[in-house]
C-alpha cells in the first residue's frame, strides 16, 4: 500500500511507524499506547479495541524476539497507510510521530552519602548523635 501514496506521505507513515516501534523498544509503551490511542480515536470502537491490542501482541513479539523490527514497521505502516485513507485528519498526528525524537522523561544519579558528627540526618544510615531536646 506504500508504494502507492506519494513520496511525501509515504516518508511520514514510515517515520511514524519506525518512532512507534522505537518507543516500544525503548519501554516507552504508554507513550505508544497514547500515541495509537489518539490516532484511532475518530474511527469504531472496534478499530480503537484492535489498534492496542496490536500494540500489545506487538510489544510481546518483540520482546519475545518473534519477530524483528523490521516485520512490525511494515506492519504498521500498512496500518497506518490504510487508516489515513479513511481518516485524513490524522495527518497532523502521524507528522508529530514521524518528527518525534525519543527522550527518557526520568534520569537517576546514583550516589552515596555518610553523615559524620553530631545531628539530625534524613536517610538510612544516621551516624552521630541525634538531639532531642532542641540543643545541636
Amino acid at each position: 500500500m506504500l508504494e502507492m501514496l506519494d513520496p511525501e506521505t509515504t516518508a511520514i507513515i514510515t517515520g511514524a511507524a519506525g518512532n512507534l516501534v522505537a518507543y516500544m523498544l525503548n519501554g516507552q509503551v504508554d507513550a505508544v499506547r497514547s500515541w495509537v490511542g489518539r490516532i484511532f480515536r475518530g474511527g469504531s470502537e472496534e478499530d480503537q479495541a484492535t489498534s492496542l491490542r496490536i500494540v500489545e501482541e506487538d510489544l510481546t513479539s518483540l520482546t519475545q524476539r518473534a519477530v524483528s523490527e523490521v516485520e512490525v514497521r511494515a506492519r504498521w505502516g500498512a496500518l497506518l497507510a490504510a487508516y489515513l485513507a479513511e481518516h485524513p485528519e490524522i495527518r497532523a498526528d502521524l507528522e508529530g510521530m514521524a518528527k518525534s525524537t525519543f527522550m527518557t522523561t526520568e534520569t537517576m544519579n546514583v550516589g552515596e552519602q555518610h553523615n559524620y558528627g553530631s545531628g539530625s540526618f534524613i536517610g538510612r544510615d544516621n551516624y552521630g548523635e541525634i538531639a532531642t531536646t532542641g540543643e545541636s
